[in-house]
């Protein structure tokens, strides 16, 4: 017990912004209507999802654990913050740290695999529209929602153990705004070996095989579309696949630039982090329901409904 308290401390200090104390005010602002735009646009998609019988098909499916993950990324990350912007402390308590960076991992890493999955879909739809209903039944579909959040949790157990059992020394300062296990293994003053191959090992399937399932379908959707006869189908089979590509442009850019690439400098990883864990999962309803009719006419339908109903009122 006394080698497990002096390996890992009671409280964290999370650094945050606090070289651009000038930056704070304007980035608090931008947390507080991102965090309340993200939830009312996730949970919308959800909602709607669950009311329109037309939307219980295998891309809404997905599309509603795709916005589960952002509301759980979003309820991981935003309120602390948000606590850290708006005052002087900037301290967080070691379970706090540790759940943070075991959820953060897990939703990061499930969001890799469900966008794959999400991709394999569409070429599924495009590529194989006579099978698609076989091919793509609920219980397929609900297979391989689950096998995505279990290969992120079963990664996530795996880094969260390794960190744990890392010995950390002197300041416990973090040199970011949340807990995430790369940052916390440079605090160790052991050999932490078995952490960078782990974390090489777990970017394997999910930062690299991931991209390159989503390439390799998409690829074939190309092909499918550019051999369709007429204009119009070519427009609807791509208008089905570009709020999905976009997204995954959104996810894995910032991601594989930031674990992929050389280390950069702690200010520019921050604000490439700020952008996936803050605006990301803001963006991604609003391009799901700006760029989808389906979503579109299920709003209109529900807000028409209601203006009917307070009009007979």
């Amino acid at each position: 017990m006394e080698r497990e308290n002096a390996s890992f401390p009671h409280t964290f200090v999370l650094l945050g912004f606090s070289e651009f104390p000038w930056l704070e005010v304007s980035l608090s602002a931008v947390v507080l209507v991102s965090y309340l735009l993200t939830l009312m646009g996730n949970s919308s998609i959800i909602l709607l999802s669950l009311l329109d019988p037309r939307l219980h098909t295998p891309m809404y499916f997905f599309l509603d654990n795709l916005s589960l993950l952002d509301l759980g990324i979003t309820f991981t990350i935003v309120p602390q913050l948000l606590a850290n912007l708006w005052g002087p402390d900037k301290t967080i308590a070691a379970w706090g740290c540790i759940t943070q960076a075991y959820l953060f991992h897990w939703i990061g890493c499930t969001e890799c695999i469900l966008l794959a999955v999400m991709a394999i879909d569409r070429y599924m739809a495009i590529c194989q529209p006579l099978r698609y209903t076989v091919i793509m039944r609920p219980w397929v579909c609900v297979q391989m929602a689950a096998a995505s959040w279990s290969s992120g949790l079963a990664n996530s157990l795996l880094q969260a153990t390794l960190t744990l059992q890392l010995p950390l020394c002197g300041h416990h300062t973090l040199d970011h705004f949340f807990c995430e296990v790369p940052v916390l293994i440079k605090l160790a003053c052991g050999d932490t070996t078995a952490n960078d191959l782990a974390l090489v090992v777990g970017a394997i399937p999910f930062g690299m095989v991931a991209p390159l399932m989503v390439v390799i379908s998409y690829t074939f959707i190309a092909r499918s579309v550019l051999k369709l006869p007429s204009a119009e189908g070519r427009h609807k089979a791509l208008s089905t696949c570009s709020s999905h590509l976009l997204v995954v442009t959104l996810y894995f850019g910032p991601g594989i630039y930031m674990y992929l690439q050389p280390p950069a400098k702690s200010s520019q990883a921050k604000f490439m982090s700020f952008f996936y864990c803050v605006i990301t999962p803001l963006l991604n309803p609003l391009i799901y329901t700006l760029r989808n009719k389906d979503v579109r006419r299920t709003w209109v339908r529900i807000l028409q409904s209601q203006g009917g109903v307070r009009g007979s009122r």
